[in-house]
């Protein structure tokens, strides 16, 4: 069974910085495309980042220069290294991953974190 545990969420003042971990554990063949959304309340689920196996990153304009996505793929884990949070920033925080978990057909699929709740203060 596939698991993406996310941790690194909390309260924060304004202008601060929160670094988040996704951990995917389970038996799997292979991660591709790794991720972070977030949702604030009343809104839809938005793209924050992503970076491919290889190392390439999408940023969303609100968090570009900001944000900072990372992966350590003999880990298995992304982090999100977040500074000059914004109130704006205050949402949930999920992980999302692109996992193949049998050799002998290579499809993948997405996976999900639970969420991990970043709340930024003015």
């Amino acid at each position: 069974q596939v698991q993406l545990v996310e941790s690194g969420g909390g309260l924060v003042q304004a202008g601060g910085s929160l670094r988040l971990s996704c951990a995917v554990s389970g038996s799997i063949f292979s991660i591709a495309r790794m991720g972070w959304y977030r949702q604030a309340a009343g809104k839809q689920r938005e793209l924050v980042t992503d970076i491919t196996t290889g190392g390439i990153t999408n940023y969303a304009d609100s968090v570009r220069g900001r944000f900072t996505i990372s992966r350590n793929n003999a880990k298995n884990t992304v982090y999100l290294q977040m500074k000059s949070l914004k109130p704006e920033d205050t949402a949930v925080y999920y992980c999302k991953a692109k996992i193949a978990i049998d050799s002998r057909r290579v499809y993948y699929m997405d996976y999900w974190g639970q969420g991990t709740q970043v709340t930024v203060s003015s």
